[in-house]
């Protein structure tokens, strides 16, 4: 009698519910598809949540990124101060913009972006800093503002990771001159895609909007809607960068989920803890008083006295039905960077040893606790108990 194979046990799984799948249906039957009122909604929405005084909504993190720069006219000749440790987009948007990535190491703690390695990237040509709230951890927010204002420099945070994340008591999202989220699939809130950028400035806001539908003065919104007028003024050569109103559809009742899918997130976290730590595995460090961990990523560090290569234990996961995912592969050692800025192993031994390590476990707002458990169990039949 054969033995029937076990459901796999998926990496991030969206939380989709009939709200969000009802407010897609009104979207459509509205007759209204692409950037309007929902979308005015749901940036109304996230900036109350963030505690930002403006939102805009976009189709990406990358666009968020992209045009947070552009905003504070950073280009040709200027430098970006960033972690190795983190998604292609986050150097890439400075090569986009005319600058150059400059990598500096992480905390061998925390696996964020050091403030003192920041510090000492910054040259005569920095402009700006682009800390990464890695896994949801939120940087040090306070250290970072401290190395921008003696520098006259602009802090963009990526907080792709981190729509739930405090640092110091203060919300991610009204801590920085721009502040970038993601809702991609796996993101904790996620409109399929797309991304949001929160800011202080009223000046930022309005360049960024604008720049994300083609440099024109009145969206089709405003063009088209009762007592519109179709007439608009190209005021710049923008980008194609705007959200749509079926995403945030979504996204309207993503944000009001957050309690709930965080509250399953911290129960498999907490499953995670319990039942990993006598295992010879590197875990998440526990944050400082005032801070909020978004829970984004539950990853660890393999060290090869386990008796496993990383790799070797993603596949044996994988043969097991785990997915798991390695967050990240070091910048500088992809062919591009490496080749470009001249940049060799042994330069950020830090991120390099995080990354030479790590695995992201499944971790995700619907995500039962006995698959939570079911993780557990295969890393403790695969992995030797620590002994002391």
């Amino acid at each position: 009698m054969s033995v029937p194979a076990q459901t796999p046990v998926r990496f991030a799984p969206p939380v989709i519910g009939p709200d969000e799948i009802a407010e897609v249906v009104a979207a459509l039957e509205s007759g209204w598809l692409s950037t309007g009122p929902r979308v005015k909604q749901f940036e109304t929405a996230f900036a109350a949540y963030s505690g930002a005084p403006h939102a805009v909504a976009l189709n990406s993190c990358t666009a968020a990124l992209h045009l947070a720069l552009l905003a504070f006219e950073i280009g040709g000749g200027d430098e970006v101060v960033t972690s190795p440790l983190t998604f292609c987009a986050t150097a890439n948007v400075a090569i986009h913009a005319g600058a150059t990535p400059i990598f500096a190491d992480v905390d061998p703690d925390t696996w964020n972006l050091a403030p003192e390695a920041a510090a000492a990237a910054v040259t005569s040509r920095t402009r700006a800093l682009i800390p990464v709230h890695f896994g949801g951890r939120a940087v040090d927010v306070a250290a970072f503002r401290a190395v921008a204002d003696a520098r006259r420099l602009v802090v963009i945070e990526d907080a792709a990771h981190a729509v739930e994340a405090v640092s110091a008591g203060r919300k991610i999202g009204s801590t920085a001159d721009a502040t970038c989220f993601s809702f991609y699939a796996t993101k904790n809130l996620t409109t399929g895609e797309g991304g949001m950028l929160t800011t202080p400035s009223a000046q930022v806001a309005t360049f960024v909007r604008t720049a994300s539908q083609h440099g024109i003065s009145r969206d089709g919104w405003a063009r088209y809607r009762e007592a519109g007028s179709p007439h608009y003024d190209v005021l710049f050569p923008g980008f194609k960068y705007n959200m749509m109103d079926l995403q945030a559809a979504l996204g309207l009742h993503q944000l009001r989920g957050i309690p709930a899918r965080t509250a399953r997130r911290e129960s498999v976290w907490r499953i995670y803890d319990e039942g990993l730590a006598d295992l010879p595995l590197v875990r998440p460090a526990p944050v400082p008083a005032g801070d909020v961990h978004a829970r984004h990523l539950y990853s660890v560090l393999v060290d090869p006295a386990t008796g496993w290569e990383r790799d070797a234990l993603v596949a044996h996961l994988a043969q097991a039905g785990i997915a798991t995912s390695v967050h990240f592969r070091v910048l500088h050692l992809h062919p591009y960077y490496r080749e470009r800025y001249r940049l060799t192993r042994g330069m950020f031994p830090n991120a390099e040893h995080v990354s030479d390590q790590v695995i992201s476990l499944p971790l995700g707002g619907g995500m039962p606790d006995d698959e939570a458990w079911r993780v557990v169990e295969t890393l403790r039949r695969a992995i030797p108990v620590r002994t002391r």
